[in-house]
């Protein structure tokens, strides 16, 4: 790890302790295999090393997740105590705000300022927004027409049980909120699965439930490969449900391994979103949310906008705008504070990344920059514009997950929307134009989970997410986001 970071004591304490595996009621260390390095994709030094869970701990954390269920330690306590509870795991998200934002930079390789300053902020209000739902579950009643007999009717809303929780390396911290914040708030109990490459902010968080008072036993952390760990919570007898974030032909083969017991799934995959700019558009607005909507993060963002459709009047404009955008971006580490743009997450991710690129290349679409990967310490790679890519180009076609755009011209409005929506993704898209009326009939057309109109990629807790087509099954956030967690159960009591 560089020191000229200037990383906190906190984080180097974290770093350099022993990382155990939170599998049911105790830490132990992994018992998957040999520690494996963490790295810092903006060096690619070893931070840390961590011992993934084997699949005896992920038998552990589920017997005492459904320990922790049957005997209500944690869903039969009152509303009121359960939103105390993630209440105060949000305050001490906040109070260690400069560790988990440093954590997030170093092993994800984010940028510091949007970590501090965005994703641990953001984190914390995903507790503090479900336990305002605690209490405020919603029910119902009924009344049954049954001929000749008088019956009172309830719709109860309980918790569907053990919940696997699949997070990608994207978001760590911020997707682990995302999947644990509802399900505590609906009474599950959990067992969490962080992606191999990113688990510091996930084994950190658990440390944080446990002192907040979340009851042993209720919450596991276990770190270690998804195509072994994660294929196993997902056949696991005693799991319920299984909520994934990641990639869509995991999420397909999720279905199969998840079919012995008709677990309940939730899946938030894959994307290609298109972004729409029309000639009335604020150009200098349009152009930079663009460019924001594919470079930040350094595109590995599930809503990234890498498909850029540009009417004919202002095509060249936003070609260009575009093109000037990527130049003048600084790669650096993310505790630079005057990086703008990360690296990539590993080197394997990067050669990926670089051989859509090289495919788009060899298929003949025109590169207008970038397009090599930056040599040096880290797996940096470029802001990479194409034009010229036809539809059925693999780099049009297939989700990159790094910071590559294609930029096509449409002449109507009924022309862009056809190619928004011919991709197998309908994750988001967004839609730029001043005229709203025009954004709103548009928004209605698109096949896409989320439309922005004006903005891209700007999220919101009360607005459910989630995608059409191949990008996933359910919604996140808002009361879908709970819901996806609870059984509904109807009652009919005869009164007479």
């Amino acid at each position: 790890m560089n020191n000229s970071h200037g990383v906190s004591q906190a984080a180097r304490d974290f770093l350099g302790a022993k990382h155990l595996v939170l599998a049911g009621e105790r830490w132990a260390p992994g018992q998957g295999g040999k520690p494996e390095p963490i790295l810092d994709p903006a060096t690619g030094e070893e931070i840390a090393r961590v011992a993934p869970a084997s699949a005896g701990q992920a038998d552990d954390a589920v017997a005492a997740a459904r320990a922790a269920f049957l005997d209500r330690r944690w869903s039969g306590q009152t509303p009121a105590h359960k939103q105390r509870v993630l209440l105060r795991v949000a305050e001490l998200i906040d109070r260690d705000a400069q560790t988990l934002a440093e954590l997030e930079t170093l092993n994800g390789g984010k940028l510091y300022a949007a970590a501090l300053h965005g994703e641990v902020p953001h984190a914390a209000d995903t507790f503090r927004y479900y336990a305002g739902w605690c209490t405020k579950l919603p029910g119902a009643t009924f009344d049954p027409s049954v001929p000749g007999q008088r019956f009172q009717g309830l719709i109860r809303h309980e918790p569907v049980g053990v919940a696997a929780q699949i997070v990608p390396w994207n978001g760590p911290l911020v997707m682990a909120a995302w999947k644990l914040a509802p399900a505590l708030a609906a009474g599950c109990s959990c067992v969490l699965k962080p992606a191999e490459l990113t688990p510091l902010t996930a084994l950190y968080l658990g440390r944080l439930l446990l002192e907040a008072g979340v009851p042993e036993g209720v919450v596991s952390i276990l770190p270690g490969p998804g195509g072994a760990l994660g294929q196993h919570l997902a056949r696991h007898s005693q799991v319920n449900k299984v909520a994934f974030t990641g990639s869509t032909e995991v999420g397909k083969r999720l279905l199969a391994d998840a079919r012995g017991n008709l677990k309940r799934l939730s899946l938030e995959l894959g994307g290609k979103s298109p972004v729409l700019i029309f000639d009335d558009a604020d150009l200098p607005q349009a152009i930079s949310g663009a460019a924001d909507a594919i470079f930040a993060g350094a595109g590995q963002v599930c809503v990234a906008g890498s498909r850029i459709y540009a009417q004919a009047g202002v095509y060249q404009d936003v070609l260009d705008g575009l093109a000037e955008a990527a130049h003048g971006l600084k790669l650096g580490p993310g505790l630079d504070p005057g990086s703008q743009m990360g690296p990539l997450i590993s080197a394997s991710h990067r050669q990926s990344v670089h051989a859509l690129v090289e495919s788009g290349i060899g298929e003949g679409a025109r590169l207008v920059t970038g397009g090599e990967p930056v040599p040096g310490d880290g797996f940096f790679y470029p802001p990479t514009v194409f034009t010229g890519a036809a539809e059925d180009m693999r780099i049009s076609r297939e989700e990159v997950f790094g910071p590559v755009v294609t930029i096509a011209p449409f002449e109507t409005a009924d022309e862009a929307i056809r190619e928004a929506n011919q991709s197998r993704y309908g994750l988001a898209a967004s839609v730029w134009t001043r005229d709203l009326a025009r954004g709103h009939a548009i928004a209605e057309r698109l096949e896409s989970g989320i439309v922005w109109i004006n903005s891209h990629g700007i999220p919101d807790l009360s607005m459910p997410i989630g995608g059409y087509k191949q990008s996933g099954w359910g919604r996140e956030h808002g009361l879908e986001g709970l819901k996806i967690y609870m059984e509904t159960k109807s009652i009919m009591a005869r009164m007479d």
